[in-house]
């Protein structure tokens, strides 16, 4: 079931499921969200293995590519896992291993660059729930709705 959360001040989300991509949109700044994407991480004791800075690769290498579309002002995948809940749900199917590491994604357009996006995709039905709740709760931090 879909919920709609709205807060006033400084913040408008409402969760999006569309494609097996669970998001949330903001009016904070990129460096604001990834910044409490960061903490939000790091408060849950989790490491982050790598941050993908994927809109700067796609800008990078659009003209090698022969494009000259512009598809994200700034686009960043924070890669991270869970030792505990990656090993309760392995326990329970191996080939969960499929699923690790988690990652929870940071976007603006240049279409909408007054709107930040942050979301993650979402996770079969089971065990690997628990995993979606978690990044739901990491990136509902993030923004400010945890």
């Amino acid at each position: 079931m879909m919920k709609k959360f709205i807060l006033a001040l400084t913040l408008v989300a409402a969760p999006a499921l569309a494609q097996d991509v669970v998001t949330y949109d903001t009016d904070q700044s990129f460096d604001d969200v990834t910044f409490g994407l960061e903490s939000a991480i790091v408060d849950r004791g989790l490491v982050i293995d790598h941050v993908s800075r994927v809109g700067e690769m796609l800008e990078r290498t659009r003209g090698d590519v022969g494009s000259d579309v512009v598809l994200f002002q700034d686009a960043n995948v924070y890669s991270f896992c869970s030792a505990a809940l990656s090993r309760k749900v392995m326990e329970a199917d191996p080939m969960n291993i499929r699923f690790c590491p988690y990652d929870i994604f940071v976007m603006t357009r240049p279409d909408t660059p007054d709107t930040t996006t942050i979301g993650f995709r979402s996770f079969p039905d089971g065990e690997m729930k628990e995993v979606e709740t978690l990044l739901d709760g990491i990136a509902r931090a993030a923004i400010g709705l945890e």
